[in-house]
């Protein structure tokens, strides 16, 4: 039963959101708003989970690191992509320092 509930506050969600937005359309009735709230609902389930893990710390070093640009004038970092770019070789250089110093003790 609760994901019956689940499925139609996505429906409603969805629904809320086309309606609000003029950037975001679902073509057809309410079994449309269902399916498309199932599928979001999957696919956020199983790949929403892995990604968020990955991007919202590389998220949060790239803005870091462009803070960091911004307070020094020895660091420049041209764009977010860069700094997310970067920000991901840095963790895992650092990721791949530290463990292999950690295993040497």
């Amino acid at each position: 039963m609760s994901l019956i509930i689940r499925l139609i506050a996505g429906a409603l969600a969805f629904w809320a959101a086309t309606s609000l937005l003029s950037g975001v359309s679902v073509n057809g009735g309410a079994w449309s708003y269902l399916w498309v709230a199932l599928l979001f609902g999957l696919i956020n389930g199983i790949l929403g989970s892995i990604v968020k893990l990955l991007t919202l710390p590389l998220v949060i070093n790239a803005a870091m690191l462009m803070l960091t640009a911004r307070w020094s004038d020895r660091l420049a970092v041209a764009d977010f992509w860069s700094a997310l770019w970067a920000s991901l070789i840095i963790s895992l250089i650092t990721t791949i320092i530290t463990k292999s110093l950690k295993s040497k003790k």
